[in-house]
């Protein structure tokens, strides 16, 4: 059967890590030096001049005007159409997602995605009393197109108790699957580690991970001076590793262009399909704190879409900024989180291969096109996430051209599934559906959050803040809080009963 001439194909990706000493007394790396570097990695000249569409990803580490016009000046291409994403780690694949349609329809030719972070850089300048610089563009630069819904997902019932950083929510998110499956708090850590390990067990093997060092699953658990608790029950190594540098790109176009330019066919990945979706964006509101009606619709209707079950799914990589990502994402999809057959991640997930922030999918993406261009007809699936489980978006992804590259948005599904009643401000007797307690920098516990369900069903969140209570959460022979009644005052301040 003869390929539309604008079926869109990946024909480019490269990834860069800049390892060098910070020092202030240099000229520091900055996001755009990394996605020269990673679009020259990802394609010949003769691919990037005809560049027609740059899209990057958000960028938290440096701030510009438009980082596409600065990137494509420095590629040779000052006059392609420029387009910037909101933030969330779900944008990558969406950008992808879009780029397709766009290819598809004639409205754009050749397409770069790409991003970076210079964090590590700017915290480590920061700490030797300097700053990271970036290249300035003045007010007379064009903004470029936005990409993406910027959406709020941080509401008034978390503003109030300052339930406002991811390291706190996902680990509670972690409780309520810990409930969920009627495991106890050790159990749950060790199986987390073990969970983890598998992960940095695949990180070891990829050339392009920022740790590649081996570590073990008690290494992971357990709590020391270089693995400290953040959040309980997650420590350092359980989350998202921001303290890197590294960026990401990928160049798309249609089968057309792509056998004009003499692109070896043998690089060429197709996008199949692709869906987006969001869940309910505040999360006081969400029916369960353990489920994701936006994952599993979407991801659904993503592999009807390019006509693929999960048995047709040789690859996977699940958006992996805390475990509760993974296996939520893993719960909603029906895939084996312990399947040693079919890992869950390509490139080791963000605690070990890194891509921070907004960027680490288009780091995923790169990597499964080169393994899935390494082992002719199998096939990948990407998720994405941004915020606190809140969007998704999906890819897959083959070396076999589709009748037709599909998308579609679900939003309308998901909307359509039940949620709870959430609750700014409640006071009464209510019951510790989940909670997570943050650490001090020097390893001290300092407040325990609670999500509490009222006597009517309702949810609300609380805060505990007596030092003693807050000790008694996280000790080994401490009692565990879920089903626990609490007292919670009009300021979201708790009491256990």
């Amino acid at each position: 059967m003869p390929v539309d001439p604008r079926t869109p194909v990946l024909v480019g990706y490269g990834q860069v890590n800049h390892r060098d000493e910070i020092d202030p007394d240099k000229r520091s790396v900055e996001p755009v030096d990394l996605m020269v570097t990673a679009a020259r990695h990802a394609a010949d000249p003769r691919v990037l001049e005809v560049v027609d569409s740059i899209r990057v990803v958000h960028i938290l580490s440096a701030r510009y005007r438009n980082p596409g016009l600065l990137l494509g000046k420095r590629i040779g291409v000052p006059d392609a159409e420029t387009c910037y994403s909101t933030v969330g780690g779900n944008m990558p694949q969406s950008l992808v997602n879009q780029a397709c349609l766009d290819i598809q329809r004639g409205r754009a030719d050749v397409v770069l995605v790409a991003g970076a972070e210079t964090w590590r850089s700017r915290t480590g300048l920061r700490a030797k009393g300097s700053r990271l610089a970036w290249t300035v563009q003045d007010e007379s630069v064009p903004l470029p197109r936005v990409a993406g819904e910027d959406v709020a997902m941080f509401g008034e019932a978390q503003a109030r108790i300052q339930l406002d950083r991811p390291t706190h929510v996902y680990p509670m998110f972690e409780q309520a699957l810990r409930i969920a499956n009627g495991e106890s708090v050790a159990d749950n850590r060790r199986r987390v580690g073990e969970l983890w390990a598998r992960f940095n067990a695949v990180a070891v093997d990829n050339p392009h991970a920022w740790i590649r060092a081996p570590i073990s699953a008690e290494e992971i658990w357990a709590p020391g001076a270089q693995n400290r608790m953040i959040s309980f029950p997650y420590t350092k190594l359980m989350n998202a590793n921001n303290m890197v540098d590294q960026g990401a790109a990928l160049v798309l176009t249609s089968v057309e262009r792509a056998t004009a330019l003499r692109i070896p066919t043998e690089r060429w990945v197709y996008p199949q399909a692709g869906t987006d979706a969001h869940d309910t964006l505040a999360v006081v509101e969400r029916a369960e704190l353990h489920r994701s009606p936006a994952i599993r619709i979407a991801g659904a209707r993503v592999q009807q879409l390019a006509d693929v079950g999960l048995d047709d799914i040789d690859f996977v990589d699940l958006y992996s900024c805390f475990p509760s990502a993974v296996q939520v994402a893993g719960i909603e999809l029906g895939l084996g989180i312990e399947d040693p057959g079919r890992p869950l991640t390509v490139t080791g997930g963000l605690t070990f291969a890194g891509g921070p922030w907004s960027n680490y999918v288009t780091h995923s993406i790169a990597t499964m096109a080169e393994l899935l261009a390494a082992n002719p007809g199998r096939r990948g699936l990407i998720s994405a996430n941004g915020g606190y489980l809140t969007k998704h978006s999906f890819g897959v992804y083959g070396t076999e051209p589709p009748a037709a590259f599909r998308w579609e948005n679900l939003q309308s599904a998901v909307d359509r599934e039940p949620t709870t009643r959430g609750l700014v401000q409640w006071e009464g007797i209510g019951t510790v559906e989940a909670w997570t307690t943050p650490f001090t920098r020097d390893a001290q516990p300092e407040k325990a959050f609670l999500a509490v369900r009222t006597p009517d069903g309702s949810r609300s969140l609380a805060v505990i803040l007596d030092p003693a209570s807050v000790e008694a959460t996280v000790r080994e022979d401490g009692e565990d809080l879920a089903g626990a009644k609490v007292a919670v005052a009009a300021d979201g301040s708790a009491t256990l009963k």
